[in-house]
């Protein structure tokens, strides 16, 4: 027998029982998303490697570890994008989306890549959704990034959410800060992780978001950067939480908050669960001032989030929020003799272009056993189709919930189908 070939590993199949609810999930997204007058933008799954290298960062977890990589015929590397924020600047860039509007809103359903641990809710290729916010500097695009957010989890059932805030400064105040962080952990340095002993030296921020016990243990009692921001940061920072008040979205101060990629200034934020375990963030995001001219842009700023769809699936399973219903079709259709299947066929073209979902026999199975799978696929009608049926040009139609049966012309059956549903 030949070898089996399974799904790569970390990767998983949407399988038509699973598939309605992701489509439904992706509808409800979008309604929230037209609600807030973003656009869908839909970039390539793969870029060249020097996007994110610069982009999301050399030193970041992601670059170093997490992405897939390859060169393509002609020697270029290239990389399935981990993230999606590079790939809309570049898209941004490349076609001067800024003179299509000063302030482009930008929004996206699409699957990421990223080489690590599979675990609950935590995949090699994953979907993430989320919007971008090109063209102002402005907190009150903060505070629309996150209302957006939050409207979408609220729309959706989610409850037991909490979002976390602060700011990381920019590159001004950010240098004095590092400096502060260096001098608060240089007696415990040798005692941090072995990558965070190289991020004291690389980026010390990123030791505040390292995962293991020990160094979240060493950091407890560094100070927060709050104390160290520039007059400009504060003074954004502050806007952005009463921006926050006023829509009376609750939110706690984090200094450990910092995100793990490199482009982020100023705000930066986290929306959690307490139904993920470790992995408790379902949304994350933040401002990035300087990405798009480090790209090769204009000086423009940005602000946007991304959250996770297998995330979300995983917390609306488990408390039983609606997820949409499996399509079943309105009509089955029910054929006795070779000319009745050919006949169906010209019927379910008309139901079909009436908008009818409709399903037909294309197994040769007896009347009784069509008739079990009308039932068992939870169609609402049986049309029935023999010759004597032919003869009068018209269908005996089975209302398969209350079990009445009536004679209807072809020529009548959407009309009909449509009055008594």
């Amino acid at each position: 027998m030949a070898k089996k070939i399974q799904t790569p590993r970390g990767t998983q199949d949407i399988l038509p029982e699973e598939s309605y609810q992701w489509l439904y999930l992706e509808n409800e997204i979008r309604k929230i998303f037209n609600r807030f007058d973003f656009f869908e933008i839909r970039t390539p799954v793969f870029e060249e490697t020097e996007l994110f290298a610069r982009g999301v960062g050399e030193t970041t977890d992601i670059v170093q570890k997490e992405m897939y990589t390859f060169e393509d015929r002609g020697g270029k590397s290239m990389t399935l994008r981990p993230e999606m924020t590079a790939s809309v600047v570049r898209a941004y860039i490349q076609h001067a989306l800024w003179n299509q509007g000063a302030v482009q809103k930008l929004s996206y359903i699409s699957p990421m890549f990223r080489q690590e641990r599979p675990q609950a809710g935590r995949l090699r290729q994953f979907y993430q959704f989320g919007v971008e916010i090109l063209g102002t500097p402005g907190p009150v695009a903060d505070v629309e990034a996150i209302a957006l957010a939050m409207e979408i989890f609220n729309h959706l059932g989610l409850r037991n959410l909490t979002l976390r805030m602060n700011s990381v400064g920019c590159p001004k105040c950010r240098p004095n800060y590092r400096a502060v962080l260096r001098e608060s952990l240089k007696n415990v340095k040798g005692r941090l992780c072995p990558d965070c002993q190289v991020r004291y030296d690389t980026n010390p921020l990123r030791i505040l978001d390292c995962k293991k016990e020990i160094c979240r243990k060493l950091t407890e009692d560094v100070p927060g950067i709050e104390d160290y921001l520039c007059e400009e940061c504060r003074g954004h920072f502050n806007a952005v939480k009463n921006g926050l008040k006023v829509l009376e979205i609750p939110y706690t101060s984090d200094k450990r908050l910092v995100r793990g990629l490199d482009y982020y200034t100023r705000t930066a934020f986290e929306i959690v669960s307490t139904e993920l375990g470790s992995q408790d963030a379902v949304c994350g995001g933040g401002r990035y001032d300087r990405l798009v001219f480090e790209l090769g842009g204009p000086d423009v700023s940005g602000v946007g989030f991304a959250a996770g769809m297998e995330r979300l699936l995983v917390i609306m399973r488990k408390n039983g929020l609606p997820l949409g219903e499996p399509p079943r079709p309105e009509v089955y259709f029910v054929s006795l003799g070779e000319n009745a299947k050919t006949a169906v066929l010209k019927l379910a073209q008309q139901l079909r272009r009436s908008g009818f979902r409709c399903e037909l026999d294309l197994a040769g199975r007896s009347v009784k056993a069509q008739m079990r799978e009308a039932n068992r696929i939870g169609a609402l009608f049986a049309v029935i189709v023999g010759e004597d049926e032919l003869s009068k040009n018209e269908a005996q139609v089975k209302n398969l919930e209350n079990g009445t049966q009536t004679g209807v012309p072809f020529g009548k059956l959407p009309e009909f189908i449509r009055r008594d549903q």
